[in-house]
C-alpha cells in the first residue's frame, strides 16, 4: 500500500495499513530545517509523509482593478466590487506548471497530494481587512453572497484544471472561527457561504477528487452544515477551541475524516519533551485506526526547536506504525 492508497482508504474509512501522517513545517522553519536536514523535502522523506500540501497556480484577483478602486474611493467596500471584473482567469496553462512540477515530484514518491484553495470569507479578508469584512457581513450582505458566489465560479474551473492534472483533493481554505465560537452568525453562514461552498464541494466529487476544509478555531455551530457540504476531510478539528475529540468520534467520525491532532498553540514547540510525549501519546490512543490522518494543526511556529520537531516526529513515526 503506497501512501496515496494508505490516505484514501483512510478518509474513507477503509482498513489501512498504519496511520498515515504528514505535517505542515515549511512556512516558518524552511531554514531551520534545512540547516539541519538539508531541505524540507529530505525531512519529508526522512519521516516518509504520506501527503503533499500544494500551493499554486494563477492568482484570484486582478490587482491592477482592486487598486484602481482603492485610488477612487475613501472605503473599499462590497457594493464597489460588484460593478467590477475583479476575477482574473484561472484558464491560464503557464500559470500551473508549479503544480504540475510539484505534483510529480510527490507523486513519484507516492504520496496524496491535495492543492490549497481560497473559500469565501477567508478570501475576501485580503480586500477588505477581516473587521471590515465581519461589520460588511451585516451591512452588505446581498453583496457579499454576489462576490462569494463568483468566487465559487473561479473556484470550480481552478478545481477542475487542478484535478485534470492528477491532484486527489481540492483543499478550501476559509477560516471561520476565533477560539471559543464562530466568527458570524450561523445563520448568515447558511445563508451566503454554504450554498456557494456545496456548488464547489459537489463539483469536486463529480470529477472523482476529495474536498476538504481547513477552518481555525470553533466551528461546531456549523458541524451539521459540514456533514450536509458533504466535506470529506476537516482540518483541523482543533481541541484548543474546545471541538472534542470524544465529540467528533460519538457524532462526525463516521461522516467525515479530520487531519491534525498535533496541537501548534499547546503542544508542539510547547511543551516540554515530556509532556509532549504524553500529549503524543494520548492522541495515537484516542484516534489510532479511526478516520485520522496525524498532522500538525497548523504551520509549526518559529519557536520549536530542531530538537523538539526531531523529538515529536520520531515518536510519531514510531506510533504510527504500531
Amino acid at each position: 500500500m503506497n501512501s496515496t492508497e494508505r490516505v484514501r482508504n483512510v478518509i474513507q474509512g477503509k482498513p489501512a495499513d498504519r496511520q498515515p501522517i504528514y505535517g505542515w513545517v515549511s512556512a516558518n522553519l524552511e531554514k531551520e530545517i534545512r540547516d539541519v536536514w538539508g531541505s524540507v523535502a529530505a525531512f519529508e522523506d526522512k519521516y516518509e509523509f504520506d501527503m503533499a500540501h500544494l500551493f499554486g497556480g494563477p492568482d484570484t484577483f486582478k490587482g491592477d482593478v482592486l487598486d484602481r478602486v482603492r485610488a477612487k474611493n475613501e472605503e473599499m467596500t462590497p457594493d464597489l466590487l460588484t460593478e467590477e471584473d475583479i476575477f482574473d482567469s484561472p484558464d491560464r496553462t503557464a500559470d500551473y506548471r508549479g503544480l504540475e512540477e510539484a505534483l510529480r515530484f510527490h507523486k513519484e514518491r507516492g504520496r496524496f497530494c491535495y492543492v490549497q484553495t481560497p473559500g469565501f470569507f477567508e478570501q475576501f479578508n485580503s480586500v477588505f481587512g477581516i473587521e471590515n469584512q465581519l461589520l460588511y457581513l451585516a451591512m452588505y450582505p446581498e453583496e457579499l453572497e454576489e462576490l462569494y458566489r463568483r468566487q465559487a465560479d473561479w473556484t470550480i474551473r481552478f478545481a477542475g484544471h487542478c484535478i485534470d492534472l492528477g491532484i486527489d483533493m481540492i483543499h478550501i481554505s476559509d477560516d471561520w472561527g476565533a477560539q471559543k465560537d464562530l466568527m458570524f452568525n450561523p445563520s448568515l453562514w447558511r445563508e451566503i457561504i454554504y450554498p456557494n461552498m456545496k456548488r464547489v464541494v459537489d463539483y469536486v466529487h463529480s470529477r472523482g477528487a476529495f474536498a476538504s476544509l481547513h477552518s481555525d478555531g470553533c466551528i461546531m455551530k456549523v458541524a451539521d452544515g459540514i456533514v450536509q457540504l458533504g466535506l470529506d476531510v476537516v482540518h483541523p478539528w482543533q481541541e484548543s477551541a474546545g471541538m472534542s475529540y470524544e465529540t467528533w468520534l460519538e457524532k462526525y467520525s463516521d461522516r467525515f475524516a479530520i487531519l491534525g491532532g498535533v496541537c501548534v498553540q499547546s503542544a508542539i514547540g510547547i511543551l516540554p519533551r515530556a509532556r509532549l510525549e504524553e500529549e503524543i501519546r494520548r492522541v495515537f490512543g484516542l484516534l489510532r485506526g479511526k478516520r485520522w490522518i496525524c498532522c500538525t494543526t497548523h504551520f509549526v511556529q518559529n519557536h520549536c526547536s530542531m530538537e523538539d520537531l526531531a523529538f515529536a516526529y520520531d515518536l510519531i513515526y514510531r506510533l504510527a506504525r504500531q
